[in-house]
């Protein structure tokens, strides 16, 4: 009896042992990696413009251009991206005219790049929403973005590639209930920096590998 009972913890790690080296590999071999569906290894070399904005977002529009290049970068291997602002002179030559196809094939001729990402930015007002209901009256302020990205070759003009995104963000809130007022106000940078990396998010997931489950 005693050694029974002494025995059976022991032979009860064996058999989880047992089943943990058996249920390691077969819940790997469940998921298999697929490659990005954008590749970017083939070009070598490609451009990336600032991304357009009005003028009261510009600061928003190159913190956006930042961070696609940082998730473009973190996501491809074997492609050299040459960052150009408004200060280059191939941009500067261009700046009153908004054709996409002149622009690539400019970059193309004086960059030596064979494709170019050009992006817009667009960014509404802020705007107030709310509803009554039982509980009381909820108002709350906020902002929404919409970012189109396009891959352009440098030889025709044309579009290789393309994705959008859409996000939102609160700058604050006001919440009466039983006639006692809570306010809730966010500083406008923390807003940006969140909606810029929803933004992001979305709009790079063709230049990330996924899993899928076999």
């Amino acid at each position: 009896m005693l050694r029974n009972s002494a025995d059976r913890p022991v032979r009860l790690q064996h058999v989880l042992a047992l089943c943990a080296s058996l249920l390691v590999p077969a819940c790997a071999s469940k998921y298999s990696q697929v490659p990005a569906r954008l590749d970017l290894a083939p070009y070598g070399r490609i451009a990336l413009v600032t991304f357009g904005a009005d003028q009261q977002n510009s600061a928003i529009s190159s913190l956006a251009t930042q961070r696609f290049a940082e998730a473009l970068l973190a996501s491809q291997s074997g492609v050299e991206l040459l960052e150009l602002g408004s200060a280059d002179s191939t941009l500067k030559a261009l700046a009153a005219s908004s054709d996409g196809v002149a622009l690539a094939k400019a970059l193309g001729k004086d960059r030596n790049v064979p494709a170019v990402f050009v992006g817009y930015l667009k960014i509404s007002n802020v705007k107030p929403r709310g509803h009554i209901d039982g509980s009381g009256l909820n108002v709350r302020a906020g902002v929404s973005a919409e970012l189109t990205v396009r891959l352009l070759s440098t030889s025709t003009g044309g579009t290789v590639w393309r994705s959008s995104s859409i996000a939102s963000g609160t700058l604050g809130r006001v919440n009466i209930t039983d006639r006692l007022p809570s306010i809730a106000m966010r500083d406008k940078d923390d807003a940006d920096n969140e909606m810029v990396s929803q933004l992001i998010a979305q709009v790079t997931r063709d230049l990330r590998p996924t899993w899928i489950k076999q």
